[in-house]
């Protein structure tokens, strides 16, 4: 073999060597990161389980959920619990389709009125119809390991008789993300809101709400 051959086999080895490695960053990336995405929860076509033992409300004003600035914004958040849990990151190439406020509130809105119950407006309702406001906590895609991640949401709800706090709860529920990127997260999260959901509507329908 010649110094001129040589050489030339050492560059094509050189070149298919970096392209091999630009062809797996570039998977890597794709897996956690998958290009500009849009998410929201998806259709809440099956309905929330109910029996004769927790019927609901028959009605409910259902005022618009509140919480911190970030989830007043279409950005998706996560944190890395194993390596820097006091700080939240955001996705830099995916988004939800709306603020996380405004998509929960639809979600349990939705979640109610499936369970049996007229939800109204504030503006809406007559004197005397109980009123749902709720806070969340906490709405985040959090990982444990660079493989593992759960979707949470943390949200406190009170019921109100006019001016009077007929009772409070806090609901925490957490599901398992079966991908550890922003897809992931997203369906983890739409998952972790229904069955936090499902849990609020057994608890409304213990409560017993004075006639006015």
């Amino acid at each position: 073999m010649n110094h001129t051959t040589h050489h030339t086999l050492a560059r094509l080895l050189m070149a298919a060597t970096l392209g091999a490695a630009v062809l797996l960053a570039g998977c890597s990336s794709t897996s956690r990161n998958p290009g500009n995405a849009t998410y929201d929860f998806g259709p809440a076509t099956a309905p929330v389980p109910t029996t004769a033992a927790f019927a609901p409300l028959p009605a409910v004003v259902v005022t618009d959920i509140t919480g911190v600035a970030a989830l007043d914004s279409e950005r998706m958040f996560y944190r890395l619990n194993y390596a820097d849990p006091l700080r939240t990151r955001s996705y830099a190439n995916s988004r939800w389709a709306s603020t996380p406020l405004s998509m929960v509130t639809q979600r349990i809105k939705s979640r109610i009125a499936q369970s049996g119950a007229k939800v109204l407006t504030p503006t809406d309702a007559s004197t005397g119809v109980p009123i749902l406001r709720m806070e969340i906590d906490d709405f985040t895609h959090a990982f444990d390991s660079q493989a593992q991640s759960f979707g949470q949401i943390v949200l406190r709800a009170s019921l109100f008789q006019g001016h009077k706090l007929i009772d409070q709860r806090t609901f925490d529920r957490k599901t398992s993300a079966g991908s550890a990127d922003a897809g992931g997260g997203a369906s983890a999260l739409a998952a972790a809101t229904d069955a936090a959901a499902a849990d609020m509507i057994a608890w409304l329908a213990t409560l017993q709400v004075p006639r006015q």
